[in-house]
Order: structure tokens, then sequence, then C-alpha cells
């Protein structure tokens, strides 16, 4: 019988969800349960071809799971004949304490609570669904696998903020990133695929969360996101990098409190607050129907798009591959293409064609001459969980 990992996503209000062989990458179901605790919810199961759609209320998490885990029954593949090893669940915020994955023990579960202030939109969702599938399943180990853990060795000059280090220290203020385990399985990729363990590497994740890493001989060495996801690039619907005097002229002369800016940055700003979509297919759209609003926000994306790859083309001392991940890195060539134009300076020459082109799997799209080769990798954090999870079982 092959050996599968069943991976969890634990939302606010949604569980998402695979069953997924480590070894091969196939996926035996996935699906997703969102809208948990409003009057109607929503399940989606998909399994052997077949989609089933389930609208009903789904009360907490703890019944969400027990929905899902019934359509396993129900619709396939049944969880006590698939080979299930591991639960491997997702955790946004590992802090200081965690470089890989760890096996959820009382020890764990304490330190994930602990973290809960770093990541408040995260960490206690997960838990949820922690505490959820470890009392349904309770047979199998559970295993965390942390976004944070590629990024605990940073060099301690990248992950410092230049903050009076007894607050700093008291309160756990430093870079912790965000999005590793995509940054991690993107790169670890693209030396593969180029047969080189040498690489000095920039990934772009961009979605509707985004974040950039700079990767040298396989280690992350800087990265965008900071203490939380908030830090960085523009994103949907967060600010990226602003000026932290704003929240203190906010509070001043505009009356915010903290949980009003906190709203503002995450969920009002970026591409929203710019020009009111956060989806990157509605505003390129709007640009190129001669929307000049969407056309500005698409600047901005790209102007801080710019300055990281040059900060950290300094920061490696030169580059190899930049890398394009992600719902929008991965299907927006026009994104792709403007961007490399404002690089020719460090002699990156796009392949037309080759940008063109949409595929499932890693492809370079820089032409031979490229000083840097430009590749898209697509990212697939589910299955890199997944193997993560295998990997510390299969260790103990």
């Amino acid at each position: 019988m092959s050996q599968t990992v069943l991976v969890i996503n634990s939302g606010s209000s949604s569980i998402k969800y695979q069953l997924l062989n480590p070894k091969t990458g196939q996926v035996l179901a996935k699906g997703l349960c969102e809208q948990i605790g409003e009057p109607t919810g929503l399940i989606r199961h998909v399994a052997h071809g077949n989609t089933t759609v389930v609208t009903e209320r789904v009360a907490d998490h703890g019944q969400g799971l027990q929905r899902i885990l019934d359509l396993f029954e129900k619709c396939g593949p049944k969880i006590e004949d698939a080979g299930v090893v591991a639960v491997g669940h997702r955790v946004v915020q590992g802090g200081s304490y965690f470089d890989g994955p760890a096996i959820i023990d009382q020890k764990v579960h304490a330190t994930i609570t602990k973290l809960c202030p770093l990541a408040p939109l995260h960490n206690p969702a997960h838990l949820k669904g922690i505490d959820v599938g470890k009392k349904l399943l309770p047979d199998v180990p559970h295993v965390a696998v942390f976004d944070t853990a590629f990024f605990h060795s940073l060099p301690e000059a990248a992950a410092t903020y230049a903050l009076d280090q007894t607050v700093a220290q008291e309160y756990k203020i430093r870079r912790y990133g965000a999005h590793g385990t995509s940054h991690q399985l993107v790169s670890r990729q693209v030396s593969e695929f180029l047969g080189r363990d040498d690489l000095r590497q920039i990934v772009l994740h961009l979605g509707n969360g985004s974040s950039a890493s700079a990767v040298k001989n396989g280690r992350a060495v800087d990265t965008s996101m900071g203490l939380t996801p908030l830090e960085g690039l523009v994103m949907g619907t967060r600010t990226g990098d602003i000026d932290p005097a704003v929240v203190f002229h906010l509070a001043r002369t505009a009356g915010m409190s903290a949980d009003d800016v906190d709203v503002l940055f995450n969920k009002k700003s970026g591409l929203l607050g710019l020009c009111g979509d956060n989806d990157m297919r509605a505003v390129r759209g709007r640009a190129n129907a001669g929307d000049t609003q969407a056309r500005l926000a698409l600047d901005i994306v790209l102007h801080r798009l710019q300055k990281y790859v040059g900060a950290y083309v300094a920061v490696l001392n030169g580059l190899d591959v930049l890398t394009f991940t992600a719902g929008i890195g991965e299907n927006d060539g026009e994104l792709r293409a403007e961007l490399c134009a404002h690089l020719t300076f460090m002699g990156i020459e796009l392949d037309e064609d080759a940008n063109a082109v949409r595929s499932p799997e890693p492809r370079v799209i820089s032409t031979p001459q490229s000083k840097v080769t430009v590749m898209v990798v697509p990212t697939n954090e589910e299955l890199e969980i997944a193997r993560q999870a295998m990997s510390l079982v299969e260790g103990r």
C-alpha cells in the first residue's frame, strides 16, 4: 500500500486540505470547507475526477473537519484505506523556535500558542485545525510545518531591526518572514532543474500575498516579509513597506486606533486601496483597457519589485537565477515581461515565446544569451508540507 499524508491548512473561517503521496506527488483528494460559522457554509471535495459540493451550515472547525472526513468516507478515498502515515499542518509562525517541521506534542502545541501574538490572524486558526485533527485522527502523528522555518537561519544583519534591543528581545521583534515553504521548495527545484547547488537566486512569490527572497547556495539570506506578512511587496490588500510614522499620524490626526490601522494596512490597502480591485486579473484587464488608476497600481507594484530585486542583487553580490512563482508569478506573463524590461541593465534577455507558454512544469523563459536565467516554477506548498511531514515521521 502506498503511503500518504493528509495536509490541513486551517484558516480563521476555512479548512483547505489535500491527501497526497509525497513520493510521487499524486493528489488522491483535495477540497475546501469555507464560510465556517456563517449561516451557510460550502464544502467542495474533489476525488477520482469528481467534484462533490455540499452547502450547509458549518458551525465550527470541529464540525467542518468531521464533514470533510464524512466526504472521504462517502466519496473516497476512504481514510482508513489510503495508507495515511501523518497529518501535516501548515503553521504560519514558528518564531525563533523552529527551523524545520515538528511532531506536535504538548510542548510544540504550547509554543505555537505562545506565538499567537506574532500571527494573530493565523496561528489561532491553525491550532483549531490541529486540535480537531488530533481528536478525529488520533492514531497517526501530526506534524507542524512552519512558514518561517526556511528563514530561521537568516544572517543576524538581515533578521534584526534597528530597534532598542531590550524591547526587541523582550517582545520577540525581528524579521521572521513568511511563505518559507514555497521559497524553500521553489529554490530547491531551481537547483535541481539546473543541476547546481551554488546558485545566487531571487525567488518572487507573487499572489494575493507576495514576498521575495534572496537565496545563496540553498540558504535564505534575506526576505521581504518581516515580523508579520505585512512588510515588503505591494499585495492584494496589504500595503507592504510603509513609513511607520503613518501609524502615529493616523492616530493623532484621524483618531484611528491600533486595530483600525491594522485593518487599514492589512485588509483595505494594496491593490484594493489603490484602485478598488485586489484581483490582479481584474486590475490587468482594466489597465489594458485604459484605466489610469489601475495602470498606476500596476506601476507601483512593479516599482516595488524593481527595488527589491535590485537590493537583493546587491545582497547576493550578483545573480544567477530570477524565479517567478505563485498565482500571479506563474500566470501573468505581462507582469514578468514588464519587470524584466526594467532589469536589462543586469543582462536579462527574455524569450517572448517561452514567456507566453503556460505549463505546470518548471521552465526557463530567458534566452540562452541572457546573463541571468529567468524561470517560472509552479509552487506546491501542500506537497512540500507532505514531504517534510513524511521525512520527519520516517526519521523518528
